[in-house]
């Protein structure tokens, strides 16, 4: 009998896919269905937005940083927020805090709704994602509400909020988050025990703790392998460490686990959504009272010509960041999302650097996809819920 001989073949998934999640390109090497190797190729949506914030001044970065994670951008700007805050030595309100966790938490449920419903679509079922978008809609209605924008409010400052909520806003926020919890049942009903979706994500995709850690993968992805690391837990920030919620944890690390985590995720979330509102007096400070930053009213401290010139410096010419650096990390929908800012004492930055855990799940790919079958790739890609503006930034 003559020997069997066999080739591996190379072929490109993406940039060009509507499941690699933006423009993601694998170059896959397979031995019949099954992936022997694969070689992720980024930088396709380079935006050069990290260099471009070396141009602007402190408070014209915050639209520019909100618009890499674009799934998660006031994640993004309270980073950034975070840590310029942390150079120039400010402490927020108790109000500002709690309103800032209010927005953390309600950009993280709309992150994790976009996950799951195109995950749920992605792997078939089409439902998922039409009764998910149902209620990112109301979301998004509540972020325009709140800063006139749908996508990109820009509404978290250096120094505190842009300007104070609209009236009505709590009310609306207290509206949905009463109605979340039912919808998500449904979500569940739909889901959870489907045969197609159980032979589709359990086993498929594991990875270790251990190599979590290896990789920087934390977030989600590493608290369903075993983890129990949460930025709002080990590095509090804006109050976290005073509010009531579980980290949630499983431990196959395979795609069906990362979709338990996320889904459970989402009613801590809404806990702490109900906590935030609760602190949240219906007046009271919206920023710090720091003038470097936020001008006083012109009948207080100052003279009218006075506070005419004080506006024209913070707002036209900016103001200034002693010279130093700070890195401050929160936890994000995608898990550790960090910011490294560095200023040169001016008003604008000298470097400013965003930690994006895409960007670590996609240089560890191999490690979900190499020896399982090309049919689960993308199955493994919405699992990690990868978002390219992020990683190319």
């Amino acid at each position: 009998m003559a020997d069997v001989r066999t080739e591996t073949m190379t072929v490109n998934m993406g940039p060009q896919h509507p499941s690699t999640h933006g423009v993601l390109r694998l170059v896959l090497e397979l031995d019949g269905e099954t992936v022997v190797s694969v070689s992720p190729t980024i930088g396709f949506l380079h935006t050069g937005i990290e260099k471009t914030c070396e141009q602007k001044k402190w408070q014209q970065v915050i639209p520019l940083v909100e618009r890499m994670d674009y799934l998660a951008p006031q994640s993004n700007s309270l980073a950034f927020c975070l840590s310029v805050e942390k150079i120039l030595g400010l402490e927020m309100p108790e109000r500002v805090q709690a309103l800032r966790v209010l927005i953390a938490e309600l950009q993280r449920l709309s992150s994790h709704l976009v996950w799951f419903g195109t995950h749920a679509m992605e792997i078939g079922a089409i439902t998922g994602m039409l009764y998910a978008f149902r209620e990112r809609e109301i979301l998004l209605n509540l972020f325009e509400l709140l800063g006139g924008f749908r996508f990109f409010p820009s509404y978290i400052r250096v120094g505190g909020l842009r300007e104070d909520i609209p009236r009505g806003f709590k009310e609306a926020v207290k509206e949905f988050l009463d109605r979340l919890p039912g919808k998500l049942d449904e979500y569940e009903t739909l889901i959870t025990q489907n045969p197609i979706w159980l032979d589709r994500t359990r086993g498929v995709g594991v990875i270790s703790y251990a190599d979590c850690c290896k990789w920087g993968l934390y977030g989600p992805i590493a608290r369903a392998a075993g983890g129990d690391f949460d930025v709002r837990r080990a590095f509090p920030y804006t109050g976290y460490d005073t509010y009531e919620f579980d980290v949630i944890g499983a431990s196959n690390g395979d795609v069906y686990d990362r979709y338990l985590v996320r889904m459970a995720e989402m009613r801590e979330s809404v806990k702490i959504c109900n906590q935030a509102l609760d602190r949240i007096a219906p007046v009271g400070a919206w920023a710090c009272d720091d003038k470097r930053i936020v001008p006083p009213p012109k009948d207080q401290v100052y003279t009218e010509m006075e506070a005419l010139i004080q506006h024209f410096l913070i707002y036209s010419q900016g103001f200034t960041v002693p010279a130093g650096d700070a890195y401050v990390p929160v936890e994000g929908p995608r898990g550790e999302h960090g910011c490294y800012v560095v200023s040169d004492g001016t008003n604008r930055p000298w470097r400013v650097h965003m930690r994006s855990p895409g960007l670590m799940a996609c240089q560890a790919l191999h490690k979900f996809i190499v020896g399982g079958m090309i049919a689960d790739v993308i199955a493994v890609i919405g699992s990690l819920d990868v978002v390219m503006g992020g990683v190319d930034r």
